[in-house]
């Protein structure tokens, strides 16, 4: 549920061409010094946010977010337009109409699926990608989206999209600046909200803010002050639209693991965001 310019062409914000852009920034900026080769090895210390357990809890801390409940697997089927301009907002990671990830994954469902109940509606979501708008789309797509929900090879579908457009990235990234599981989930809840790309808000943009403030781990950077760091300009970028302008699920969640030095993302677990207090033992 990246950020999107609304006076971009339809397309022009596809989260493939949006990777890109992110690969692209990243490697732009030197990560690993072999002046200080045992900082890099802080990533090594517990397992990473690729562990089950460590993934399982980072879906449940972005579902705390994006929908407000700990079951992430019930948000197959959660649709609504929640007027942020994106148009609608879906399933389990907020994939967005306007913002072409939605589309990327029903393409990919229909690819796996052909004829399947959304298949018909590649047309109208092509034409709404990059605005907020439900041509095409309304009345039955929602429920149509419901139905598709039920499916195991839509919910896969999600899943693989997830992972290959948000989870695998941030946790490669993570690994690669020498973060442990806090600062790899730092990073995958930043991606989700933000999307690749190279706008102000961007990811990439986040990442690159924190690197002229500190060094990460594997450029002998101490790891809490980069990722305060990291935060503070996820926060920054957070307040630039009113639609994310509530930044709880930085300052009562991430923020409070990263004062505990819960770097290793160890239950149990307590958070709130927008006011509300999860628990994970």
């Amino acid at each position: 549920m990246s950020s999107f310019d609304s006076t971009s062409r339809p397309g022009s914000l596809r989260r493939r061409t949006a990777l890109a852009f992110l690969g692209a920034s990243l490697t732009a900026v030197p990560l690993l010094s072999a002046a200080h080769p045992p900082a890099a090895s802080a990533a090594g210390k517990g397992a990473g946010l690729d562990d089950p357990a460590k993934k399982e809890i980072a879906m449940q801390l972005v579902s705390s977010a994006e929908n407000s409940s700990l079951d992430w697997k019930a948000q197959y089927k959660y649709i609504e337009d929640i007027g942020d301009g994106r148009g609608y907002t879906a399933g389990i990671i907020g994939f967005c109409s306007g913002t072409g990830d939605m589309l990327d994954l029903v393409e990919l469902y229909t690819d796996r699926k052909p004829g399947n109940v959304l298949a018909e509606y590649l047309p109208a979501l092509r034409r709404v990608n990059g605005s907020d708008s439900h041509e095409g789309l309304d009345p039955h797509y929602p429920d149509d989206w419901r139905t598709a929900a039920r499916d195991k090879a839509f919910q896969q579908a999600q899943n693989d999209e997830r992972d290959r457009v948000y989870f695998d990235p941030a946790v490669k990234q993570g690994k690669a600046d020498g973060l442990r599981a806090l600062g790899q989930f730092a990073y995958y809840d930043a991606l989700v909200m933000h999307g690749g790309g190279d706008d102000a808000t961007s990811f990439g943009s986040i990442r690159k803010r924190a690197l002229r403030r500190a060094k990460p781990p594997a450029a002998g950077g101490d790891e809490k002050t980069y990722l305060n760091a990291f935060l503070d300009a996820r926060v920054w970028a957070m307040e630039q639209e009113e639609a994310h302008s509530d930044t709880s699920r930085v300052e009562t969640a991430q923020r409070v693991f990263l004062r505990e030095g819960n770097f290793a993302l160890e239950p149990p677990l307590d958070w709130k965001v927008y006011g509300d207090s999860y628990h994970i033992d």
